[in-house]
């Protein structure tokens, strides 16, 4: 590719409205042009990179042994009402008519147009397992799009669905995809964990993100450094940081604590260790009646030690909360505590509330909470003696940075991700609800087993910005980056010979499969430059006439420092060597 040819349109300044730095050097260097909110074109030079992207997935899904297909972008709304989710998934689902006023949606996902493929398709388990896949458009009606792509609300995704007999067969299914997406990720090039996550309301143990690392990531991932041990923030399990309870050594004592209401400022002016206050947190859950009528409410008071914080995924997962929770309201606060949040703990209480400790907080002795009373703690508590055992001991908190790690192979770090994969499995969630069966070996109709893969195509060009950048522009990998090596005669239209030198390295590249540009726009040397720094490309090769009456030619890595003096008649195994 010739510049000339291509459609090159940076800018010196990023839009005021782009906020992180992915969104403001994909402006900047051409990448995409905002259309409307969360809505992009994107440019000849942002598409290079998608398409490199796509190119790297289709090839690992299909060495994964993935079937490609492509599902309608607008769906009927029929097969999203078998499942619930036309209702079910809100506004960001885009609910659209066509002229005979019937309902379709423009599709977030593919989980109901892949499972009637199933119905109709697969009717033995000797068709099985199948694994369906599609690179394809996606658009979810964000409330508010911000940071260009990572957040929009078109954007490309790749979609897998995995169709398996049982249980252990979709084990095997959801190994194989994990395998390839290591691969993929592993060719992008990009800083990654796989981290363990949630796996929500559908159960089972299966579900792991794959998280680009980046500083400005809106995700924690905790891991090990040590060890093998990965999860996300809502996942990863806090042990016990007390091995066990110490026995009691101070009298419990109603201490004042004017206008200290939170365990900081009380520790501070107690002058103990935060870590040995306890805090309070107040839930709670609703019985409803046939009519859909609250008929009951139960009040929970969660407990964590003052420098924890509550992990609400966690709380969800506790006995008696699962079915959904709300924070309790101030009503029922002063009704149960008899007293306002701030002072709040588990003695003197109006009403019976459930008690949740966090695993460290049952192990705690001598430890300080709220009076229900305003301006006053207790000191002094003691699980036994002056209280009774908590109703529950649960992990209801996040971890932190120090803490040993669950498998007990070191301490626990944290750092920031961008999730930009999820491979996770589904069971029979959909299959059920569309009475999706194969016969299986004795005639008998089964549900499929079903796994679901994504990967954001899209985002992954954010993430890889996010996570490779400089002052001066995109730093990307070599094997996504729009081209590989771009070649900047300096004068080429004044001196034949850098003409022609750079002509005939620029033919050379492209018979050795490299895909290399020519800036033969005449810019001056300072634009030019600045032009393929801001884009990114790997590799830098420069022709001057005074470079090559020394027999010399400058190459320089996008990475590095300063450039490169090779002999002119090596450049080009030069170029194959770094690129």
């Amino acid at each position: 590719m010739k510049a000339t040819q291509f459609l090159i349109s940076t800018l010196k300044e990023a839009p005021a409205d782009a906020e992180v730095i992915s969104h403001k050097l994909m402006m900047r260097a051409g990448l995409i042009k905002r259309l409307g909110a969360g809505i992009y074109n994107y440019m000849p030079m942002g598409l290079r990179v998608i398409r490199k992207v796509e190119a790297i997935i289709r090839e690992e899904m299909n060495r994964a042994g993935a079937i490609e297909v492509t599902m309608p972008v607008v769906q009927p709304a029929e097969l999203w009402q078998e499942t619930g989710r036309f209702d079910k998934m809100g506004p960001e689902l885009l609910r659209i008519q066509d002229r005979h006023e019937r309902d379709f949606v423009i599709q977030p996902t593919s989980e109901e147009v892949v499972t009637d493929i199933a119905r109709q398709e697969f009717r033995s388990y000797k068709q099985l397992p199948k694994n369906l896949y599609q690179i394809q458009t996606k658009f979810r009606d964000e409330r508010r799009p911000r940071f260009g792509i990572m957040r929009g609300r078109e954007f490309t995704m790749k979609d897998a669905y995995s169709f398996d007999r049982d249980a252990a067969a979709a084990a095997q299914s959801y190994d194989t995809m994990f395998a390839a997406y290591k691969r993929i990720f592993d060719r992008f090039g990009l800083q990654y964990r796989a981290v363990a996550a949630d796996t929500g309301a559908i159960g089972g143990d299966l579900s792991h993100e794959f998280q680009v690392i980046a500083d400005t990531g809106e995700d924690a991932i905790v891991y090990c450094p040590t060890s093998d041990f990965a999860a996300n923030i809502e996942l990863a399990e806090a042990v016990a940081l007390l091995p066990s309870r110490a026995a009691a050594s101070q009298p419990m004592a109603k201490t004042p604590t004017p206008s200290k209401s939170t365990c900081a400022d009380v520790a501070q002016l107690l002058s103990l260790p935060l870590q040995q206050t306890v805090k309070s947190l107040v839930l709670a859950t609703d019985e409803l009646g046939e009519d859909g009528v609250v008929k009951k409410s139960t009040v929970w008071l969660l407990l964590v030690r003052g420098d924890h914080d509550l992990n609400e995924v966690k709380a969800g997962k506790v006995d008696g909360l699962k079915g959904g929770f709300r924070f309790a309201t101030v009503a029922e606060i002063e009704d149960h505590f008899g007293c306002k949040p701030g002072y709040l703990g588990p003695l003197n209480l109006r009403k019976p509330v459930k008690i949740v400790a966090d695993r460290t907080v049952a192990n705690m002795a001598d430890f300080v909470c709220g009076a229900n009373e305003v301006d006053f703690h207790y000191t002094g508590v003691n699980w036994g003696r002056d209280l009774p055992e908590p109703d529950l001991v649960a992990d209801i908190r996040n971890v932190v940075e120090g803490d040993p790690s669950p498998d007990g192979k070191g301490v626990l770090a944290i750092q920031r991700g961008i999730e930009v994969g999820h491979v996770f499995y589904l069971g029979t969630k959909y299959s059920k609800a569309m009475n999706a069966t194969f016969l299986d070996e004795t005639g008998k109709p089964q549900f499929f087993e079903m796994g679901c893969y994504g990967i954001g195509v899209t985002r992954i060009l954010g993430a890889a910005i996010e996570q490779g950048h400089d002052e001066r522009g995109i730093v990307w990998p070599a094997s996504i980056a729009p081209f590989e090596v771009v070649i900047c005669p300096i004068g080429m239209d004044r001196s034949p010979e850098v003409k022609a030198a750079a002509e005939a390295l620029y033919q050379q590249l492209l018979a050795q499969g490299v895909d290399a540009i020519l800036d033969d726009r005449g810019e001056r040397p300072g634009a030019m430059f600045a032009d393929w720094e801001l884009i990114g490309v790997p590799l830098r090769v420069v022709f001057s006439d005074r470079g090559l009456k020394a027999g010399t030619v400058e190459v320089q890595g996008r990475r590095d420092a300063a450039a490169q003096t090779v002999p002119a008649a090596d450049v080009l195994a030069e170029t194959l060597k770094r690129r």
